[in-house]
């Protein structure tokens, strides 16, 4: 059984199911990202795996995006005409500048950087993917978080009118993520806008989204539009639909199993076999966040 099946069957039951909250706000026609938007200056990054990368046809043709469907072949096709311009994002609670901020301006606040990652599913798939972006560190030192702000959280849009997925209630919209300050600020931690050297296709996340490697990919908040600095751990939405299943840190951990699979092994896109599952995906920089943590307890 997977992600899907499961709250399908709670949905059908009445268990779980939480209708999503607000109203879509109307938006006016707008620019719909291209996936040939060629973005220019990107520089190599020294953080990117020499692992072989997954055919960008893979990439965008299986993706687990709710909002749009649970079915991971169908959210392509329902984004093709997602608007992602205009485009805002609001950064507020404990900063000294709250603002909102279009997309391209966001963009444009530091030179674009290739990160070739490892994307770990939490349902034991994987996929090798050179986003495009840079340190989301760059964005939190310009917004100036108070010394209090100990979280960051990340709200993806709420627009049922273009996100079909959302018509239901299969998880609490709109969707919710949520890093630990340390975690945030880390260099590893991607601010993406592209991949494969071009803008984001509709269905990864455009316009604007994170990567956090180290984490399973459902961490990874897509289409943001609101970045909030709290002095309380955010509930994110998985969390909040299974807390038994999915912690609010979901760091890669093979040791630590999902209670309905093995976290062991992974299956890479595009592979028959399975390999095995590394500790924090591989990206051993981070252990230190993690020091002293009982890693089971606070999975």
């Amino acid at each position: 059984m997977n992600r899907r099946k499961f709250l399908a069957g709670a949905a059908l039951a009445g268990a779980g199911a939480v209708v999503g909250k607000g109203v879509g706000e109307l938006i006016s026609p707008g620019f719909i990202a291209q996936a040939n938007a060629k973005i220019d200056g990107i520089q190599k990054s020294s953080f990117s795996t020499t692992e072989k990368i997954t055919p960008y046809n893979d990439v965008t043709n299986y993706n687990n995006y709710y909002e749009f469907s649970t079915d991971k072949y169908e959210p392509a096709g329902l984004a093709k005409n997602f608007r992602t311009r205009p485009w805002k994002v609001k950064i507020d609670g404990l900063v000294n500048k709250k603002q909102e901020l279009d997309v391209d301006t966001i963009i444009k606040m530091a030179t674009p950087e290739e990160r070739i990652y490892r994307h770990r599913c939490v349902e034991a798939w994987s996929i090798v993917v050179p986003w495009v972006g840079f340190s989301l560190s760059e964005l939190i030192k310009k917004a100036q978080p108070l010394g209090k702000a100990k979280f960051v959280e990340f709200t993806t849009i709420y627009d049922p009118s273009q996100m079909p997925g959302q018509r239901g209630g299969v998880l609490d919209w709109p969707y919710v993520e949520g890093l630990r300050m340390d975690e945030a600020m880390h260099p590893l931690a991607l601010l993406c806008f592209g991949m494969y050297g071009e803008a984001l296709p509709n269905q990864d996340g455009a316009p604007l989204r994170i990567v956090v490697p180290w984490k399973y990919g459902f961490k990874s908040a897509k289409a943001i539009v609101r970045i909030r600095f709290t002095d309380s751990q955010p509930v994110n939405t998985w969390n909040r639909a299974a807390p038994n299943e999915y912690g609010f840190y979901s760091n890669v951990n093979p040791t630590v199993d999902h209670p309905r699979w093995s976290q062991a092994k992974e299956r890479r896109l595009g592979e028959f076999g399975k390999r095995p599952t590394l500790m924090f995906n591989g990206y051993d920089q981070v252990a230190s966040l993690y020091s002293g943590m009982d890693l089971k307890k606070n999975f």
